[in-house]
């Protein structure tokens, strides 16, 4: 399987030439399913319309083709990382503070390797986390595996759309 560090190295810099921020790089599946999956925002919305995907993925395909990063097959994923985004930069937990999220770890935390509550922001390189069942914790960065946002109402008012026009307008056939 392709070495995401190195994906990450080459995909970052054409998803900065679009001003775009990268938030995620993900290899899953096999064989024949694989799927190289790359998320990305606009560092003022945090957020991506159809338009900017279809620009992103064109650019890595132009790319891809010219230095062929993966051996054998692989789709490619291009996608805005949605309103229950994953949480990959330590500024993630900053930015995203006061809203719940779960959290893995790798190693344990105070005993515990899930963790479900509302995110208290950064200190250091540590993610204060008022979780459900343990209260206060203190989460090392180095030791989230994966971690998201839970979609709760507060979101979604916090993520509205960039534009809802149109919304509510349908076409009939006749």
């Amino acid at each position: 399987m392709a070495d995401i560090a190195e994906l990450t190295a080459l995909i970052e810099p054409e998803v900065k030439a679009l001003g775009f921020a990268l938030v995620r790089v993900k290899m899953f599946g096999s064989g024949d399913e694989r799927t190289l999956q790359i998320m990305a925002e606009r560092p003022e919305t945090k957020q991506l319309v159809i338009e900017d995907c279809a620009a992103l993925s064109r650019r890595l395909s132009d790319l891809f083709d010219e230095v062929d990063p993966i051996e054998d097959a692989y789709r490619l994923e291009v996608s805005s990382p949605g309103i229950d985004r994953p949480l990959t930069r330590l500024h993630d937990f900053v930015e995203w503070g006061g809203f719940e999220a779960r959290i893995t770890v790798t190693e344990a935390v105070e005993g515990r390797k899930t963790f479900k509550g509302v995110l208290g922001g950064v200190e250091g390189e540590g993610i204060l986390f008022k979780d459900t069942k343990a209260g206060e914790v203190v989460i090392p960065f180095s030791l989230v595996d994966n971690a998201k946002l839970v979609l709760t109402d507060a979101l979604i008012s916090a993520t509205m759309p960039l534009s809802s026009d149109g919304a509510d307008e349908f076409e009939t056939e006749e």
